[in-house]
């Protein structure tokens, strides 16, 4: 007999769990929330009895591989998601053991479930010409199309991530000799990025007088931009950006484009790998390889340095009768 009910140990798990042990991000406990939403229906729809009613022992190894199922199907959810689905779950299951360890084989059936392997695409970025056609997209002698390209600039030489860019302070941005941002990124990881001189110029005339505490770059009602309405902008701009640079239009620009667009300048300009993970804020440097694999222009510097073999390129004739049956099949 547990210990514990399901509602209660779930209830312990977001309160003291994350929100006080392991002082999770407000994003990872929104992330897990959504994720129980969507399995406490499921399993109440699959059990015939309300969220309240259930058990530990209704949500078994079986019940979760199909809700896993269910979110890629039903829900069009890709193999990422479901993966970060099945971390929620595996966390719970594992406070769920240390809690009451009557339920520890229970537990290692689900903690037992493997990741979803899936393909990785190369990442989208911008070149230098689909850059500036971005930069030059805002109408500038409206205050939104200033507040816009300010970001926009900002994004592409900083690289900074969607949530910290809505999260900037007017007192964030250091100005003057050394001229740098601040921000707290993923992790809980503060970093500074230096600024080029044109980029701190247009920053310290877009904030002015304004407030440390304001925000950067506010909405129309002084509030920081939501991570809906950044990507809203920059699609906007990606749009007005691809009448005069077509091949804009071939690629689905977000946020985050602009991030893998500065890594991409960084490595072609001959900057290291490991200062490029410092300057994204990435916690591995081997995150910072799928820059490398994208890359084409060292693919291309490493294929002219290779010289091609000499062999006869000559047509293979079977010397073989039934061989030679075949190749006229």
């Amino acid at each position: 007999m547990s210990a514990f009910a399901l509602p209660a140990l779930i209830q312990r798990f977001f309160t003291d769990r994350l929100c006080v042990q392991m002082e999770a991000s407000r994003h990872t406990v929104a992330s897990y929330r959504d994720t129980f939403r969507l399995l406490l229906r499921y399993a109440s729809a699959r059990h015939g009895k309300p969220p309240v009613k259930l058990t530990i022992e209704d949500i078994d190894a079986d019940l979760v591989g199909d809700f896993l199922v269910h979110t890629e199907t039903a829900r069009g959810n890709s193999a990422r998601s479901r993966n970060t689905r099945l971390a929620a779950i595996r966390s719970f299951f594992r406070y769920v053991a240390m809690s009451d360890p009557t339920w520890l084989l229970h537990c290692q059936r689900i903690l037992a479930m493997p990741n979803k392997r899936y393909v990785r695409r190369a990442v989208t970025f911008l070149d230098g010409e689909e850059i500036a056609a971005l930069l030059a997209a805002p109408d500038r002698t409206t205050w939104t199309g200033r507040r816009d390209h300010a970001l926009l600039l900002l994004a592409v030489q900083t690289g900074l991530r969607a949530s910290e860019l809505v999260g900037l302070r007017c007192g964030d941005v250091v100005l003057g000799t050394g001229a740098h941002i601040r921000c707290v990124g993923k992790g809980r990881k503060e970093r500074a990025t230096p600024l080029r001189r044109e980029t701190a110029k247009l920053l310290a005339k877009w904030i002015g007088d304004n407030e440390e505490n304001r925000p950067l770059f506010p909405s129309l009602r002084g509030e920081p931009l939501s991570r809906d309405a950044l990507e809203h902008l920059v699609r906007k701009h990606s749009l007005t950006a691809a009448r005069a640079c077509p091949s804009i239009g071939t690629k689905r620009i977000t946020p985050h484009t602009l991030r893998h667009s500065t890594a991409m300048d960084l490595l072609h300009h001959g900057v290291d790998q490991a200062v490029i993970a410092l300057w994204l804020g990435h916690e591995n440097v081997e995150t910072t390889q799928i820059y490398i694999h994208a890359d084409m222009r060292l693919k291309e510097k490493a294929l002219a340095r290779v010289a091609a073999p000499a062999t006869p390129s000559s047509r293979f004739r079977p010397d073989d009768q039934l061989l030679a049956f075949l190749e006229g099949l």
